[in-house]
């Protein structure tokens, strides 16, 4: 069985990149990007980030040119809207 875990925060290195996967209160957080990419390739955790509507966006892992990395496609821009979540406060 697949747990799935609500991403409420990101952390974010010099960059933007993202670094951690973060939900203040929760014993999981925060997610190094290693690890999480690791959790939903091996399909042990999924991740999402909840919406306003009630609905959830799932966290997912690509294949870019510099590595894998983890985003999102809740407006369907190639943005990634996890760079839009506040920072990591745990």
């Amino acid at each position: 069985m697949t747990i799935d875990r609500e991403v409420l925060q990101t952390a974010k290195d010099r960059d933007g990149d993202i670094t951690a996967l973060c939900r203040s209160g929760q014993t999981w957080s925060p997610r190094r990007k290693a690890d999480a990419i690791r959790d939903i390739e091996t399909g042990s955790y999924r991740y999402h980030v909840p919406m306003k509507d009630g609905s959830k966006t799932p966290i997912h892992v690509v294949n870019g040119p510099k590595g894998k990395y983890l985003r999102t496609n809740w407006d369907k821009t190639d943005r990634n809207n996890l760079d839009d979540l506040p920072d990591c406060t745990c």
